[in-house]
């Protein structure tokens, strides 16, 4: 039972260090080689499974399930080699002959071992037992046993070698693949020698810490620069989403962003979470005529002043600039309840700079109406319509005035 305790502590060991593995989405997606470390994982854990029933099997001298258990104890422990150089092949993601090798000696060993495997069901070459139900091991088992202390041997002395011409986060990983193929091919020969004892199993929970180790760094290290990445892409975006966004004489906000918000507008009146907002129109009197005789230097100068006329009196609205003389301020909440006091003012202002040559800028309102049926679109035509009356008004001030 010593047997089967030493399995399944490393069975337990393995599930509760690798948890993460199971729950995690970067081992699936993102991290490097995680998700050929998570086959790597279930393989184990399987493997482990298998050993701990060995032992249970075998005391109590139940031959045949103790042999189906052996077969699988041996497949998984070739499957386990496999996953294991293709866990390494990607995990390093270097092209090499090394690299190459490893992959067909992985292929080679698990075909090699499901050989002889199928083979055993007919004669004792990988394993056996007597009359007693005594398990005994066979040439065949240690010849497999052999390369596998080949494989790791060589794997290990093969990314050591290397390292010392890698910088600092592909040395990690090679320390990782040197220092465990070092601790199986010890805790291997050891097996070899002990064939009752369950060093196979501590060897891999031996490697798998060390390998856990280094790839929970890495994947540390892969989600801060996925981070960063995204921040980096998302302050790109919003710098692009400004600009695009954003009018660049008059600094408010720019067509592009007025679509957008007629859009959201609409939606939120057919949801019914929007019941009341206004549209408030404006227009620019004179810019063709200052553009005309004073140059377009003073016409944007006067498209700078009147916006910061109309933002000045409605602050808590976004400002829209639509054409080249035209803003729009959608009301809503404060400005909204005090539109009628808000507009008062602004046309009294408009009126008194009709008079002393300040900007004159024609406005216009409408609200959303109750009874439902209308669209963004309504209300701006009925501010757009009281605009140009007021315009109208106001053109008619300046030139009576004049006379």
């Amino acid at each position: 039972m010593s047997y089967s305790g030493t399995a399944l502590i490393a069975l337990l060991a393995h599930c509760i260090m690798n948890f993460d593995v199971l729950r995690n989405r970067h081992y699936n997606h993102t991290s490097p080689a995680a998700k050929n470390y998570r086959f790597l994982f279930l393989c184990i854990a399987a493997f482990y499974i298998s050993d701990a029933l060995w032992g249970v099997l075998y005391d109590a001298h139940l031959i045949a399930a103790t042999f189906a258990d052996t077969v699988l104890y041996f497949a998984m422990m070739a499957a386990t080699v496999f996953f294991w150089t293709r866990y390494v092949i990607v995990y390093l993601g270097e092209k090499n002959l090394f690299s190459k090798a490893l992959q067909y000696v992985g292929l080679a060993f698990l075909t090699v071992t499901a050989a002889a495997l199928t083979l055993n069901f007919f004669t004792p070459v990988m394993f056996g037992f007597d009359e007693d139900g005594t398990y005994h091991a066979s040439n065949l088992r240690y010849f497999i046993l052999i390369l596998q202390v080949i494989l790791y041997i060589s794997s290990a002395c093969n990314v050591l070698f290397t390292v010392k011409r890698k910088d600092r986060r592909v040395r990690r990983r090679h320390w990782a693949i040197g220092l465990f193929g070092a601790a199986m091919a010890v805790l291997v020969i050891i097996q070899v020698l002990y064939p009752l004892l369950p060093l196979y199993s501590v060897g891999w929970l031996l490697g798998t810490c060390i390998l856990h180790t280094f790839v929970l760094e890495d994947i540390k290290d892969d989600r801060r620069l996925e981070l960063e990445e995204l921040l980096r892409n998302r302050h790109e975006l919003d710098s692009v989403k400004q600009i695009a966004y954003s009018d660049s004489l008059t600094g408010v906000k720019s067509y592009n962003a007025y679509t957008e918000a007629m859009q959201r507008t609409d939606e939120r009146i057919l949801s019914g979470e929007l019941k009341e907002f206004g549209v408030a129109m404006f227009d620019v009197n004179g810019l063709k005529q200052m553009n005309d005789t004073k140059g377009h230097d003073a016409g944007d100068d006067l498209l700078k002043e009147a916006c910061r006329l109309i933002c000045t009196r409605f602050k808590h609205s976004p400002v829209f600039r639509i054409g080249g003389d035209e803003f729009v301020a959608i009301l809503e909440g404060e400005d909204y309840r005090d539109r009628d006091a808000l507009f008062a003012a602004f046309e009294a202002e408009a009126e008194r700079n009709a008079h002393s040559r300040g900007p004159v800028v024609a406005s216009g309102l409408a609200v959303l109406e109750p009874g439902g049926g209308q669209s963004f679109r309504d209300v701006f035509e009925r501010a757009d319509t009281a605009m140009y009356e007021r315009k109208r008004e106001l053109k008619d001030m300046i030139e009576s005035g004049q006379h």
